[in-house]
């Protein structure tokens, strides 16, 4: 649909539009609605925001647009794209829809994308399903969209698969096959959640420059008050299955009028240096950053690198990661790693915990140079250590019941302890972690998202560890149960003292959270030093521009930013060129 077309459509109507749509969904024990009710449209050229917590429907909305719902689930209501039905449409109908007249972008590309198939094969094969073109000229125009998307050299790119692109170009490329066939509406679901904030600062230009040019409407499904606030026109926020509350973007993030909006507002991580503009809704926002002991700078470190490097593979095919970084955390305290994918951060926290063996300089952990220790003694040391990862449905084994799963480091590090006296642990650990004790005798796949975090968190502390490495852990849920999460991690802290290693490109939640940040780019630190002096008044144009792409949940404030941003983008390849 040209641009043209969808000024016509929107003379007519919205590109998008949901009248008292309901999703009920029928299980063995009986009918679960999770949707209800839910009447929204969307015009040509126009973004609407749907937000709201994890289990509030707005996938579900999402989905059924599409017509992409599982067989258990019955539709009601309306729903019309570009003039046509998706309720009650039968799924051959249908599949002519997608890809042509909707499309969608998926939260994880590395799902979305074939492993098996090269880049340029599989945009080519999205644009013939839908149009009579040759071969050839599908494979010229899968270059052409690469090259629309911001992929560098998309030609030697479109012979790629996608496991050797990095995260962010993988989530172009999925763009890339959504807009194809000019699709008249897109539907964006968690397109940016696991990107870090200069990769969803330029993704969201992306989209935002697509729709532009073409005149497509965009359904956004986010829980990223920020991303709202600096991409959506209007908002609509859901909470159990209903919207609540809807309208422009200001009046909604600056004047919400549902209190459900505003505890969600309330709940956003901000960045001090945006606070002085923040909506009235946000500034109440607990902080739930951990005081370090005052002595903490005097004891001994429990992990530290000295001038480790790190090199993969040999020869020409060598890759630096790390490159001479040096950093220590102390007991009780909180050190933020930051910085984008592929800077090195994550390498950085598996040397420290022993799992990758620098390629020179040293580590220690606990007083003992790791080089030097013998395996059983190494192993012994990674007893004090507790990991929570980034998705805790991959790490927690679905074979097991929850509390097999908290219970699991006793038996593997083999503390001799009785079955009564193992099942106690467990339950103290739950309490500790705020889960109800009957939850050990469930599955993980039956809670909740921050429930099975909490989950994870409770086995990375039943063995009282002196040092607990967070790779991502609160990067998937949305701002509610994060705050939830990271106010238990801080709790404990300051109970039981232990160090912790915080890996995250949420800078805002790391100034909460941290007492001292450790900035790197490209496997090195770029600056470190206390979190209120590193990240207010930063040293290098790195960390300053890490700063600007952090979107904050006020338009106003937001629209500056990005200008400001963008203006120091255009400098910096102005100062390239000459």
């Amino acid at each position: 649909m040209t641009a043209a077309a969808r000024g016509t459509a929107d003379a007519a109507g919205p590109i998008l539009e949901l009248d008292d749509l309901g999703v009920v969904f029928t299980t063995e024990t009986g009918e679960v609605p999770a949707v209800r009710g839910v009447s929204l449209h969307v015009r040509a050229g126009e973004t609407l925001a749907l937000v709201g917590e994890s289990g509030s429907g707005k996938s579900t909305v999402a989905l059924a647009t599409m017509g992409l719902l599982d067989p258990n689930a019955r539709t009601t209501g309306r729903a019309r794209i570009a003039g046509n039905d998706v309720v009650g449409t039968p799924e051959d109908d249908l599949a002519g829809l997608r890809g042509r007249t909707v499309s969608m972008v998926f939260q994880e590309p590395a799902t979305a994308l074939d492993p098996l198939t090269r880049i340029g094969r599989q945009i080519a094969e999205v644009i013939r399903n839908h149009r009579e073109v040759s071969a050839a000229d599908a494979a010229a125009e899968a270059v052409s969209l690469l090259r629309r998307v911001g992929i560098p050299d998309p030609e030697k790119r479109a012979s790629a698969y996608p496991f050797q692109l990095s995260g962010g170009q993988r989530q172009r490329v999925v763009i890339a096959m959504a807009i194809a066939n000019d699709p008249a509406l897109l539907i964006a679901d968690e397109p940016t959640t696991a990107l870090d904030v200069t990769v969803q600062a330029e993704i969201l230009d992306l989209l935002r420059r697509l729709a532009a040019e073409t005149g497509t409407g965009v359904l956004l499904v986010t829980h990223n008050m920020g991303v709202v606030a600096d991409f959506a026109d209007r908002v609509a926020v859901m909470y159990h299955g209903e919207i609540v509350e809807t309208g422009p973007v200001e009046d909604v993030l600056l004047r919400p009028t549902h209190d459900y909006t505003r505890r969600l507002l309330a709940a956003v991580p901000q960045l001090e240096v945006a606070r002085t503009a923040a909506p009235a809704a946000a500034v109440a926002a607990p902080s739930v950053t951990a005081s370090a002991p005052a002595d903490s700078a005097a004891e001994a470190p429990v992990a530290e690198l000295r001038d480790v490097s790190v090199v993969f593979g040999r020869g020409s095919g060598a890759v630096r990661a790390l490159d001479g970084v040096s950093f220590a955390v102390r007991p009780g305290e909180t050190l933020g790693l930051v910085g984008e994918s592929g800077s090195g951060k994550s390498t950085a926290a598996r040397v420290a915990l022993g799992l990758i063996a620098p390629t020179s300089g040293s580590v220690t952990l606990f007083g003992s140079d790791l080089a030097r220790t013998r395996a059983r003694a190494r192993r012994a040391l990674r007893a004090g250590i507790g990991v929570v990862l980034q998705d805790p449905v991959a790490s927690l084994d679905a074979r097991m019941t929850v509390g097999e799963c908290v219970a699991e480091p006793l038996r593997v590090h083999n503390r001799k302890v009785s079955a009564q006296e193992r099942q106690q642990r467990v339950a103290d650990v739950l309490d500790r972690v705020r889960l109800p004790r009957e939850v050990a005798r469930r599955a993980p796949r039956e809670l909740s998202g921050g429930q099975r975090q909490r989950v994870s968190l409770a086995r990375a502390l039943v063995l009282e560890p002196r040092l607990l490495v967070a790779d991502e852990p609160t990067s998937a849920l949305d701002v509610s149960v994060q705050e939830a999460v990271l106010e238990v991690v801080s709790e404990l802290q300051a109970e039981l003292g232990f160090a912790c290693l915080f890996v995250s490109h949420d800078l805002a939640v790391v100034q909460q959270f941290a007492q001292r940040v450790v900035v790197m780019r490209a496997g090195r630190i770029e600056e470190q030093g206390g979190t209120g002096t590193t990240l207010l008044h930063p040293e290098t144009d790195y960390t300053r521009r890490l700063l600007a792409a952090v979107p904050v949940p006020d338009p106003v404030v937001q629209r500056g930013r990005r200008a400001e941003r963008l203006a120091v983008l255009a400098a910096g390849r102005t100062e390239e060129q000459a």
